[in-house]
């Protein structure tokens, strides 16, 4: 079986991306580049998980081409804390359409419940909303400990670790339980503004 996963350069989605290598599925890994040594440290990550199955080159997408005009929009509009949810929802929605093109039947993300904003369990339920392919949460129920205990055991945690320029994009207070209804308002408004 065939699959996308979003690759970050943190310690959450390669620990995913590993365990779906080890379930025996074919994964075309996507990043979305903020800057140069986030994609590098990816670049590492990919080497070390490409040992444990069947890893395609990843698809890199310019994160500030993709979506840095929606998240203007939503600071323009006065609804900059709802970054983080749009940020994951339009990952997942290019992944969905990476995944179309590679024919891949599912999606695997490092989503771990309540871990950070993006991740509440209302919050992950709109996200979903992006993708008509299933989404794959290897992570779901795990807490950060077992998580990092993988990471150091495959050898990705150390490269995960390095530092690098924080995300440019989060707002001081994100929205941790998003409501469908006002995320699919905003979603058609920042659609009929052309940045969707």
């Amino acid at each position: 079986m065939k699959a996308v996963a979003l690759l970050s350069s943190g310690i959450d989605s390669p620990v995913a991306i590993y365990l779906m290598l080890r379930k025996g599925l074919e994964i075309t890994p996507v990043h979305f580049r903020q800057s140069s040594r986030k994609e590098a440290k990816v670049m590492e990550l990919w080497e070390i998980l490409k040992r444990h199955g069947k890893l395609n080159e990843p698809v890199i997408v310019d994160a500030y081409e993709e979506q840095a005009p929606v998240f203007s929009k939503l600071a323009e509009i006065e609804k900059g804390k709802w970054t983080c949810l749009f940020c994951k929802w339009t990952m997942l929605r290019k992944a969905c359409r990476i995944g179309h093109e590679v024919g891949a039947e599912a999606i695997v993300t490092g989503d771990s419940l309540g871990q950070v904003a993006s991740q509440t369990l209302d919050n992950l339920m709109i996200i979903s909303s992006a993708s008509d392919l299933p989404v794959l949460r290897p992570l779901i129920g795990m807490d950060k400990e077992e998580i990092v205990g993988i990471a150091r055991e495959i050898g990705t945690f150390e490269v995960s670790i390095e530092p690098e320029e924080p995300c440019p994009f989060v707002p001081r207070h994100p929205v941790i339980r998003g409501s469908p209804g006002e995320f699919m308002r905003l979603k058609e408004r920042l659609a009929r503004e052309g940045v969707l």
